[in-house]
């Protein structure tokens, strides 16, 4: 088994049980779950799911950025949403902040996320080799 490296930051909100914000192992990256925590004060940002979307986003690019790499670098996301009625929403809002070729995704909603949030986004990213 190849090396298996821890990535944390402060600029990304604090895992909220036992899990990493990131792991690395070869040239992948692997985020954890975000939902739209503020990373200074670990409360959900107001606003409803656009404004969520957003620091879902800011989080993830941070954990990215902390391995050396970035959203565009993002090869999978996986998208958990509580009303999939905002899917046209969600597909606004990654157009705006990822470029072609996009990463492949799935969206599904489920019935409920962490702090009521309204979106929760996890990630795969391509990472320098070795980490």
């Amino acid at each position: 088994m190849g090396k298996i490296t821890e990535i944390a930051t402060i600029e990304a909100p604090k895992a909220l049980g036992p899990y990493s914000q990131g792991i690395v192992t070869g040239e992948l990256l692997f985020i954890s779950g975000q939902i739209g925590l503020i990373p200074q004060t670990g409360e959900l940002v107001e606003g409803g799911l656009s404004f969520q979307t957003n620091q879902v986003l800011d989080n993830i690019a941070a954990i990215c950025g902390a391995a050396g790499t970035s959203l565009q670098h993002i090869v999978k996301l996986t998208i958990y949403l509580t009303d999939l009625s905002q899917f046209d929403l969600i597909n606004e809002l990654m157009q705006n902040r990822f470029q072609a070729p996009y990463p492949a995704r799935a969206t599904v909603e489920i019935s409920a996320l962490p702090k009521n949030a309204l979106v929760e986004i996890e990630a795969v990213a391509a990472t320098p080799a070795g980490g």
